[in-house]
This record gives structure tokens, sequence and C-alpha cells, in this order.
């Protein structure tokens, strides 16, 4: 049976965007033709989490309602460098647990992290959805592979808007930065473009 994970940020015993996770865990039972959920915020609770800090709590669980929790501290990531890597068949609407085909294309792959390319359009990293700067205005890819919490929650709110990103216009964009549950809007490090080291038309672009 399928497994599926929520990752929620906790910081200094707050939990955050749990209403989103919800949201997602609900539609992943509907979807699968399951009645009922499992209760995120009576899984926390449980815990008695009280440590101050950044932590992700992953919840692991699958239709019948299995669960495993790990509360694990927490370290926003600096990547050194981005590789596009092409895969027009990958299909990750629903967070599996199962990652063998972002572990492979990783494997593959002669960067730190990879920015998968679906049909000539940027989609997401192998962790998080993606940002890129135009001007003073930031975008969010329309052609995601998972409509993440974060990503969700920071169009709501109108910090960011969401564009058509390919190929062709990725070199249009400034900056870009990698957003998820744990990793929020400029609270991380931003990347100029060319961090990403085979984009179209440098001359790596072909050899990777």
């Amino acid at each position: 049976m399928s497994q599926f994970i929520e990752s929620i940020k906790v910081e200094d015993q707050e939990v955050f965007l749990l209403e989103l996770h919800q949201k997602r865990v609900n539609q992943t039972f509907s979807h699968f033709g399951k009645e009922g959920s499992i209760d995120l915020a009576k899984i926390y609770k449980n815990l008695e989490h009280d440590e101050d800090g950044l932590f992700k709590l992953r919840i692991s669980y699958d239709m019948d309602k299995r669960i495993r929790t790990q509360m694990i501290p927490y370290a926003i990531p600096e990547i050194q460098d981005f590789q596009l890597v092409e895969n027009n068949s990958f299909d990750y609407s629903f967070k599996f647990e199962d990652r063998k085909e972002l572990d492979k294309m990783k494997m593959k792959s002669k960067a730190e992290e990879i920015i998968i390319v679906k049909n000539n359009h940027i989609t997401d990293t192998s962790f998080s959805n993606l940002l890129f700067l135009k001007g003073k205005d930031w975008f969010t890819p329309n052609s995601f592979l998972l409509n993440g919490a974060q990503r969700q929650h920071l169009l709501k709110q109108k910090k960011i808007k969401e564009a058509e990103i390919t190929l062709q216009n990725i070199k249009q964009f400034s900056h870009f930065q990698i957003i998820n549950a744990l990793n929020d809007f400029d609270d991380m490090f931003i990347y100029p473009i060319h961090r990403i080291k085979n984009l179209p038309g440098n001359e790596e672009y072909l050899d990777l």
C-alpha cells in the first residue's frame, strides 16, 4: 500500500500552515476512495513536543491510517549548484513517501540539486517548489509537480504570482529561490540564475 508523507514546520513549539497540510491529507484520502482522514493537530499534540528551535515534523501515513512520526531538528540548506533535468513522464501530484525516481534523477546529475523540466516547462526541485525573480516581482511556475503548502500560502497572500516558466524564457529571470513548508519566502538563500549550471545556451547545456 502506498505511503504518503507530510513535512510540517514546527518552530518554538508553534506549528505552521497546519490547515493547508490537513487539506492535502484530506484530499489524498478522498482521491484514493477512503472515508475520513488523520488529524494532524491531534498527532502533534500527542507528541508533547516542548523544545524551542526549528524542527521538521515528518508524518508518514497510509490509507489504513497507520502513522509514523519523527521530529527532526532542521537547518535551511545552502545549495552550491543546480542542474536542469528533463523527465516528461514524472508524476508527483500526491506527496508519496517513495522517492526512488527523484533519487535516480539526482544520482544521474552532476549538481547538488536538480530542477525538473517536464515538456519544456520548469517544475520543482527534488524537494521544493521554486520562485523566480523578474524586476521586483517573484513568480512561481504554473507547471509545478506538487502544489506545496508554502506555495499555496504565498499565492493566497499575493506575495508571489504564477507564470509560465519554460526553457525558452528562464533566462529572463535574474534570481530564484526554493520554498517548501520549512523554507519560507525570503527566509533562505536567494540564488542568481547562473547558479543553474546548464541553462539553455550555456556551453555545458548539452554536456550534462
